[in-house]
């Protein structure tokens, strides 16, 4: 069966940027001039999926509002003949997919959200999509897991390396072989594990493709790490009765979710937007100048 739709949870509080995100959404911050949740949208349609529901909660209107069309504003731009603006703006809005909203009402953990899709799934596979992780690379990250899907018609997560110290705030898998070089037969997922008792440093990211046989799992998935509902504790489940592979993305993945690594994506971004590049590149080049120089010590 085709991989048709996916599931982006936006429901959590986005804690880590307050007090940015006391009244606004986690997902409306901009990489530059572009919402993150768009990235991740983008990729979806990329991938060639056609449906996708986005989880939402209390303060996320905002997302709603930014892919919907904005008349006034369209009137405005044309009037003024400010065309590639308007264009932007319509983009927003002829995504070439469907998008639909569903609200969490108490967020208690990914599994949690992901259960909320039920209805809209169905008994079709699906793709999860977080939007703290931008990945880039020649073929989009769920389109490289839609085609292991079509392979073996069996859940394949994302994985990447990371340092070892670092195994603690992810789900690790404890690979057992693999099906063909980069993807991973999986004997265990553990989820957020010591750095000492994590099997390997192989971290799940943030793309899951699923059959729908995890719903029947979420429905009776205990509290696990952080007493949520964990997604990772309810895929080691299915694993035991049905095969779970893990694909290691070997492009660049760039972590939204947390301060340093928005900083970092929004320089990056920069580097390559046609409206900053030209400036931004000799403004760093000159700020590293300057710290260096403020790094050496001073001479006796």
């Amino acid at each position: 069966m085709k991989v048709r739709k996916a599931i982006i949870p936006a429901a959590g509080l986005g804690t880590r940027f307050l007090p940015a995100t006391k009244a606004l959404a986690k997902e409306m911050l901009p990489i530059v001039d572009k919402p993150t949740i768009q990235f991740i949208v983008e990729e979806a349609k990329a991938s060639g999926i056609e449906d996708i529901l986005i989880i939402t909660g209390k303060n996320k209107r905002s997302i709603e509002d930014h892919f919907d069309s904005v008349p006034e504003l369209e009137q405005n731009l044309e009037s003024k003949k400010k065309t590639e603006l308007l264009k932007v703006v319509q983009e927003t809005t002829d995504l070439g997919v469907n998008l639909y909203y569903s609200r969490q009402a108490h967020p208690n953990g990914l599994g949690d959200a992901v259960a909320q899709a039920r209805s809209f799934i169905a008994d079709e596979p699906f793709v999860v999509m977080l939007g703290d992780d931008l990945m880039v690379d020649k073929v989009p990250l769920t389109k490289q897991l839609i085609e292991d899907y079509e392979a073996t018609h069996a859940s394949t997560l994302a994985v990447m390396q990371v340092p070892k110290e670092e195994v603690s705030k992810y789900g690790v898998i404890d690979p057992e072989g693999q099906q063909r070089p980069g993807l991973y037969n999986v004997k265990q997922f553990v989820e957020k594990p010591k750095m000492e008792d994590a099997p390997s440093n192989l971290a799940i990211i943030g793309r899951y493709l699923l059959t729908p046989e995890i719903f029947d799992l979420l429905d009776t998935q205990k509290p696990g790490a952080g007493n949520e509902i964990q997604l990772t504790d309810a895929i080691d489940r299915m694993n035991k009765t049905q095969r779970v592979f893990a694909h290691e993305f070997k492009g660049e993945r760039f972590d939204v979710g947390n301060k340093f690594g928005y900083v970092k994506t929004n320089i990056e971004y920069g580097l390559t937007h046609p409206e900053v590049k030209d400036e931004l590149k000799p403004y760093l080049i000159e700020l590293a100048k300057e710290l260096q120089a403020e790094a050496k010590p001073a001479k006796k």
